[in-house]
């Protein structure tokens, strides 16, 4: 079963008539949000899941936001350590994923690379934190490893963090975007910095095994996947 209908939902369609797995992509899209009707939507529709499908194996999507210094405490990451509490205490069976900043087609302007793409191609002002960084990982490859794990039974009633191994400077995204679109952005750089820390030990044996190659030039080659069809 499939609840939700973003980049998320639609990576893992072919959930869609699993009776066994409830893949639960139906958060709020904002990690920045602090309306409280919003989480409190989230909450009981998770409830209401796992009332009515109290046997079947839960996925739930959290955030690797949950390291970065400087989101920790914010009203979005709060929310998602509590939906985690609520889960670990409510259902039997299921499975956390704590994910990066995915990368895919989407119309979310609150994702880091839409954000950047909009703000460089329509020449509007933004500000650059100098020291910041950001874990960038393609939605496509997210799916491989979670729909490996849920189908091999990994890491049961488990948290994992789905990220690439790597972050990227923030300047650096910048820099790609720039390229692709042949364009300078409209930015000020401040001295300001934010860099989460992921742990991905427990799924790097399942990159080689899947054949997920995170190597310099990722970065570009997403960049490039998700963004040069939209070129003006």
């Amino acid at each position: 079963m499939l609840i939700g209908g973003g980049l998320v939902a639609k990576a893992f369609k072919a959930y869609e008539k699993d009776e066994n797995v409830i893949v639960f992509a139906s958060g709020v899209s904002n990690s920045t949000s602090e309306d409280v009707s919003l989480f409190e939507r989230e909450k009981h529709m998770l409830l209401n899941i796992i009332t009515k499908y109290p046997n079947s194996k839960l996925i739930y999507f959290s955030t690797c936001s949950i390291y970065d210094n400087y989101s920790r405490g914010n009203a979005y990451v709060e929310h998602k350590l509590k939906m985690e509490e609520f889960i670990r205490t409510q259902q039997a069976n299921y499975n956390i994923f704590r994910i990066s900043n995915l990368a895919g087609f989407s119309t979310n302007p609150h994702t880091v690379l839409n954000y950047f793409f909009h703000h460089i191609n329509k020449g509007i002002f933004f500000y650059i934190w100098k020291n910041a960084s950001r874990n960038i990982i393609d939605i496509d490859d997210a799916y491989i490893l979670c729909d490996y794990i849920v189908k091999n039974n990994l890491f049961k009633n488990k948290i994992v963090n789905i990220a690439n191994p790597e972050n990227s400077k923030v300047m650096e995204i910048v820099a790609n975007i720039e390229l692709l679109l042949g364009k300078k952005g409209n930015y000020e750089v401040i001295e300001k910095s934010s860099d989460p820390v992921i742990d991905v030990e427990e799924i790097k044996p399942l990159f080689k095994k899947l054949q997920l190659t995170f190597d310099a030039n990722y970065l570009s080659r997403v960049i490039s996947k998700y963004y040069s069809s939209n070129k003006v």
